[in-house]
């Protein structure tokens, strides 16, 4: 096999909304937000939903990785309930091998609200459900030594239980790459994240917010500088002004493609990881790798969700 990603399993309720509701509850545009079950059903009790598809940031670059004909799999903690069903039908019809066998939980399938502004920016209101408890026994050590690549998601590291599946996963695999997944996740797990970009992965993916974030950058040219430092491959998205890969001495920078007639973000950052993933899983340049993630990313933002049918 070659990349197995390892995520939250997370079904994806999409709902378009006008600015003030972002206001009225408190939300930050552009961020993720964890909740509660009776918040989130609180939020939800206001909305029209658009679509229901399954989700979760690793799990949408895996299906777009499969889609571009790559053996992938993917592990994530579901219930045995109908989201739980919904999700691993999600995936198997993708052709992603799903490495977790779902059993009955007392806690449901996680769930992420995805608010759709009329900027078409997202935001995030995430209740993981199950999916937060994800623990080493959950973690299939022959699916990780048989991949070439490891993927994680920041999103999933949190103390306990899921740090416990992280480390297990990261000590028996061959290759690791991570998705620093959000603003918040990186202020929350600063420190942490620091250490495992430095020591631990071969590929760090982040926007410029994040990765700025986690090593208190004043400016883009510190971002550079640490990554030329630490021998590293890091990948940047930067929205308008392209993306940029930084291994080594090596830096190297791609435009973003202009006049595209953007619907929803969601899952932008994703599919440019599993576009980027493609190339380098198949031997490819950098620049080739950043030209692959630049045209799965063009596509998904064009139409609502995160998943290319």
């Amino acid at each position: 096999m070659k990349i197995l990603g390892i995520g939250n399993a997370i079904v994806d309720v999409i709902c378009k909304i006008d600015e003030s509701f972002l206001k009225q509850n408190s939300l930050t545009k552009s961020t993720m937000k964890l909740v509660n079950e009776n918040e989130f059903k609180n939020l939800i009790s206001n909305l029209n939903i658009e679509e229901t598809i399954s989700g979760g940031s690793v799990a949408n670059s895996i299906v777009g990785l499969a889609q571009l004909g790559n053996n992938v799999g993917f592990i994530g903690k579901i219930n045995d309930d109908e989201l739980g069903a919904k999700y691993e039908e999600g995936l198997k019809k993708e052709n992603v091998n799903f490495f977790y066998s779902k059993k009955k939980e007392t806690t449901p399938t996680g769930t992420c609200l995805i608010l759709i502004t009329p900027d078409s920016e997202r935001t995030m209101v995430t209740f993981l459900g199950t999916a937060g408890k994800i623990s080493e026994e959950d973690i299939n050590i022959k699916a990780v030594k048989e991949s070439q690549l490891l993927f994680l998601e920041g999103y999933l590291w949190d103390k306990g239980e899921p740090k416990k599946a992280f480390e297990k996963a990261i000590n028996n695999s061959n290759k690791v790459a991570m998705s620093l997944s959000d603003l918040f996740c990186v202020e929350r797990h600063k420190p942490h994240f620091l250490e495992i970009v430095k020591n631990n992965l071969d590929i760090t993916f982040s926007n410029e917010q994040e990765i700025m974030s986690l090593i208190d950058a004043k400016n883009f040219e510190e971002v550079v500088e640490f990554s030329k430092s630490i021998k590293k491959l890091i990948v940047v998205t930067r929205g308008e002004k392209g993306a940029i890969a930084i291994q080594g001495d090596e830096v190297i920078e791609i435009n973003a493609k202009k006049n595209l007639k953007i619907i929803d973000l969601t899952g932008a950052g994703d599919l440019f990881a599993g576009g980027f993933l493609h190339g380098y899983i198949n031997g490819k340049s950098i620049k080739e790798n950043l030209e692959t993630g630049r045209e799965m990313s063009s596509k998904i933002i064009q139409i609502i969700g995160a998943r290319l049918s």
